[in-house]
């Protein structure tokens, strides 16, 4: 069974860091791009950041410098490092999976900035 499990969401005060995760199961997570999206309440998904297999990066311009994605193969898990966080970061943020015309979403998990 395919499945996207996000994690690490919560409530954060502006300027902190939160660490989501997004394990997988069920795919050969080494030949997939791994991305973060994002929602926010009323506007359209947005990509946030993308990881390739070979582990080339790509960032919206509004988190470059703050969100680090990473990938662990070993553990078919995704990561989105994100300081310096802001009231505008929150969204709830969606993992996915993208190989060829295959798009595989995760849950989703709760992301609040606010003081």
């Amino acid at each position: 069974q395919v499945q996207l499990v996000e994690s690490g969401g919560g409530l954060v005060q502006p300027g902190g860091s939160l660490r989501l995760s997004c394990a997988t199961s069920g795919i050969l997570f080494s030949l997939y791009v791994m991305g973060w999206y994002r929602q926010a309440p009323g506007k359209q998904r947005e990509l946030v950041a993308t990881i390739t297999n070979g582990e080339t990066t790509m960032y919206v311009d509004s988190v470059k410098g703050r969100f680090t994605i990473s990938r662990d193969n070993t553990k078919a898990t995704v990561y989105l490092q994100m300081n310096n966080l802001t009231p505008e970061d929150t969204a709830v943020y969606y993992c996915n999976a993208g190989r060829a015309r295959t798009s595989i979403w995760g849950q989703g998990t709760q992301v609040t900035v606010s003081s």
